[in-house]
């Protein structure tokens, strides 16, 4: 049983880098596809980015793509995602998650585990 804690967010000026980091216990990732997901206030939580299991291809969605990068570190049992260029756009709850299938990484329907969020929040 996996679980998922993640950490780094907070309150960051339009155009900053913002690094999250989510960190399993529980149980190694390293067999597991890693996603975030964000959910922005009285919207749905929308697909950000993924890792699939060896960590050597990564998905982001079409508003992130150029500014995000997911990556994973099955050694030490952590998943990132480095933001920059953030917009007031970007700000939301962000979530990491962890799926054993990883060939459709953007349905959240796949994903076996979850984070309980930290908040992101871009404004000048």
């Amino acid at each position: 049983q996996v679980q998922l804690t993640e950490s780094g967010g907070g309150l960051v000026q339009p155009g900053g880098s913002l690094t999250l980091s989510c960190i399993a216990s529980g149980g190694t990732i390293s067999r597991y596809g890693m996603g975030w997901f964000r959910q922005a206030p009285e919207k749905e939580r929308e697909f950000v980015a993924a890792v699939n299991w060896e960590g050597d291809n990564t998905f982001y969605a079409d508003s992130v793509k150029g500014r995000f990068a997911v990556s994973k570190d099955n050694a030490e049992n952590t998943a990132l995602l480095r933001m920059n260029s953030l917009k007031p756009e970007d700000t939301a709850i962000y979530y990491c998650a962890a799926t054993r299938d990883s060939i459709w990484p953007r349905n959240s329907e796949i994903y076996n585990y979850w984070g309980q969020g930290t908040q992101v929040t871009v404004s000048s």
